[in-house]
């Protein structure tokens, strides 16, 4: 044994080559700080061996490298001169291993990100299975690769594959990454460790010039000015269009590659140093790296969910078809779970078997799906207009309409024909769990399972617990959930549940402007250009439709009747009651058709200004999100002290997947942490005037005042 760690072990495993593996305790090999530590003391060891040849570089486990612990990142991040003496000694480590006496060669297999890609970079040649995935996605955490790889990159594949590998975040299967000559082989998965051994045995033998595959990565970028001008001033375009200016990452990205292009590799790796550590301590790296932690928190529920359910689902039905119904019943067909598709309309179920078919029918159009096997998933729904068909489902999603007269009828109907574990849900959006669940004579196994339309696009679900819902039941739909593709969030039983109960205060801080008599055009240019969401809330409640807007009104304010008072002169009452319902009926605060070339087009409503008397009054940005985002901060703040979502860290998810809340902004409790619980706290005792929405609480304003975090338990 050459060395042994916890996390690595290096042997002799043929006469000169040593194999150094990747065995960490966990279900993955990652580099945080004790392994990186290991990793230097192994490389000086092999660089110490006598008779030593050549290297391998292996995992024992499915995957090679995920990358770096980043639950590390925010307590490493928090001081900066910790951070740059951490990626200064890390990133060179992963010179010693370029700089061992001998070849080296990485067997990839699985996942190779982030530092997993760099340490394979750092190899003198790269063997992948067929199972691998390459790449290097640190700008979807608001970094740059730390640990060599906007230097080496380049240098391997050429800068134009390079920026766009690094600026985007995309991953490469092993086929592309071949393709590039990001590797030099691909093999069967069996055929892997053989593989390598022979390539590290041809370099060590002298078949391979091994010297000379690596002195490019030690040098500065062999790229001739013009060439090289060229890749970055359109890379500099693209990257301007398509992360703008609120996501510096991919921007610093092309900074460093350009700055260390023309330098050796020891002044290549310091720019990219610089520009990793002043990436740490942007918001957007902050909010970034908080939305990865909270989604592993989500899945790490999921999962447990799955592992405790005592009901297996294989065979799921879905009451009412549609546009909503074919959606469900196509996400759960698709990944697998064949479906009952029931309606009383024989219309409905072609509407559904519609929707389901053209969903389908894209994936073939983008080479995403065969016919083969769009005709499989259609074949696992089953139409019917007969009740027999739901008698032997496991799960039953109810999607009529939004009713609870209606669907109280439904659910009652149902139970009375699926089997006394069957369990039952509800698809509403805004209608009590509590009151839907009298309907049943056994409310244990039924609980809110709320869908965001358009389905197949929407991550999110919302598991809502009324207060008789079983433990095994929220397991057993959140494990359906999460096999269906989606993100499950258990909350419980509230007016409007977390999303749209949130939703509400926003959008009613919007209408409140537009009462005033401010453009709500301008209001929604300042919260898509400046604020980052990815429709103003004027377009947004166009795309929801004014009417269901205008209903969850009345839910609201039954629900809130002091903070939500339903105003029938608001300019959302006004709206529906003239029937301009928005996207649905091609009327709303905008106007929807098709231009000359037959495109969607999306015009200003003159008339809505008229109708609404829009003055043209003019606020500042400034004041166009304070009188948006505090009424929904607000409300979060209370759906958690309230016990309505469990952490602050599933809010910041539930939105992020719900409502798209700019990621780059991390969540309304990391936005609430960026701006400062004292500067937020003052801001909205600026707008208490306005109402109850605007108004903090008691646990905010002592969180402000005392230096406490919703994120911190």
């Amino acid at each position: 044994m050459i060395y042994q760690g916890d996390s690595i072990r290096v042997e002799f495993v043929e006469q000169g080559i040593a194999d150094l593996q990747f065995a960490a305790a966990g279900s993955v090999n990652k580099f945080d700080q004790k392994t990186l530590q290991e990793f230097s003391a192994a490389l000086t060891a092999l660089k110490n061996t006598a008779d030593l040849r050549g290297v391998i570089v292996t995992s024992s486990k499915p995957t090679f490298i995920v990358g770096a612990d980043i639950t590390e990142f925010l307590t490493l991040f928090a001081d900066v001169e910790q951070t740059k003496k951490w990626v200064a000694m890390a990133s060179r480590v992963f010179d010693q291993l370029e700089d061992l006496p001998v070849p080296s060669v990485a067997a990839i297999t699985g996942f190779a990100l982030g530092g997993g890609c760099e340490a394979a970079l750092a190899c003198d040649y790269r063997v992948a299975d067929t199972t691998a995935t390459i790449g290097l996605p640190e700008v979807k955490l608001g970094l740059i690769p730390g640990f060599g790889g906007t230097m080496r990159l380049p240098r391997i594949i050429g800068p134009d594959n390079a920026i766009e590998c690094i600026a985007t975040g995309k991953n490469n299967s092993a086929a592309d990454a071949l393709k590039v000559g990001l590797v030099d082989a691909v093999v069967a998965p069996e055929k892997l460790r053989d593989a390598a051994l022979a390539m590290a045995k041809q370099a060590a033998d002298g078949d391979l010039n091994w010297r000379a595959k690596r002195q490019p990565k030690l040098e500065a970028l062999k790229a001739n000015d013009t060439e090289l001008t060229m890749t970055l001033v359109t890379a500099k375009a693209m990257i301007a269009a398509q992360a703008g200016k609120h996501y510096p990452a991919p921007h610093a990205a092309i900074a460093a590659i350009e700055n260390g292009a023309r330098q050796a590799r020891e002044g290549a790796l310091a720019a990219e140093n610089e520009a990793f550590v002043g990436l740490t301590q942007t918001d957007a790296c902050r909010a970034q790296v908080g939305i990865f932690l909270a989604d592993q928190l989500v899945k790490g529920k999921a999962k447990k969910a799955a592992k405790v359910a005592t009901k297996a689902i294989n065979r799921a039905a879905v009451l009412g078809a549609g546009i909503m119904g074919g959606g469900i019943a196509y996400q759960s067909a698709y990944k697998g779970v064949p479906v009952v598709m029931k309606d009383i309309r024989q219309a409905a179920l072609d509407l559904g078997m519609k929707e389901a078919s053209k969903i389908l029918g894209k994936l073939v159009e983008k080479g995403r799906m065969d016919h083969n096997k769009m005709a499989k998933v259609l074949s696992s729904i089953t139409p019917t207009l007969s009740d027999d068909a739901v008698k032997g489902v496991d799960i039953v999603v109810e999607a009529v309409v939004e009713n609870p007269e209606v669907k109280g009828k439904v659910l009652a109907h149902v139970e009375s024909l699926v089997s006394a574990d069957t369990i039952i849900t509800s698809n509403t959006s805004t209608i009590s769990i509590d009151r839907l669940a009298k309907s049943l004579k056994d409310p244990s196994r039924f609980c809110g399972m709320h869908f965001f339309n358009p389905v197949h696009k929407m991550p999110l679900v919302e598991v809502i617990r009324g207060k008789d819902t079983s433990d095994e039941t929220v397991a057993a739909v959140v494990a359906y959930a999460a096999r269906m593709g989606k993100t499950a969030i258990v909350v419980n039983d509230c007016p409007g549940f977390l999303v749209n109960r949130v939703l509400f205060p926003y959008l009613a801080g919007f209408a409140g402007m537009v009462d005033e008599g401010v453009d709500f055009a301008g209001i929604d240019k300042v919260m898509e250009k400046q604020f980052g969401w990815p429709m103003g809330p004027a377009y947004l409640s166009d795309v929801v439709g004014i009417d269901t807007a205008d209903h969850c009104t009345v839910v609201m304010s039954d629900g809130f009747p002091t903070r939500m008072p339903r105003d029938t002169n608001s300019a959302v009452a006004k709206m529906a009651a003239a029937e301009r319902f928005g996207q649905k009926n091609g009327k709303g605060f905008y106007n929807y058709g098709v231009d000359k070339k037959g495109r969607p087009s999306k015009e200003k409503a003159p008339e809505v200004y008229d109708m609404l008397g829009i003055t043209g009054k003019e606020l500042g940005a400034d004041e166009i999100i304070a009188r948006c985002m505090i009424p929904m901060v607000n409300e979060c703040v209370r759906c958690l002290e309230e016990g309505i979502v469990d952490s602050a860290a599933e809010c910041d998810m539930a939105l992020l997947y719900g409502l798209g809340f700019p990621p780059f902004r991390g969540g309304p409790f990391r936005y609430l942490e960026t701006v400062g619980y004292a500067n937020f706290v003052a801001l909205a005792d600026k707008y208490a005037h306005l109402g109850e929405m605007f108004q903090v609480t008691d646990g905010l304003r002592a969180k402000a005042q005392n230096g406490g975090s919703y994120l911190a338990g």
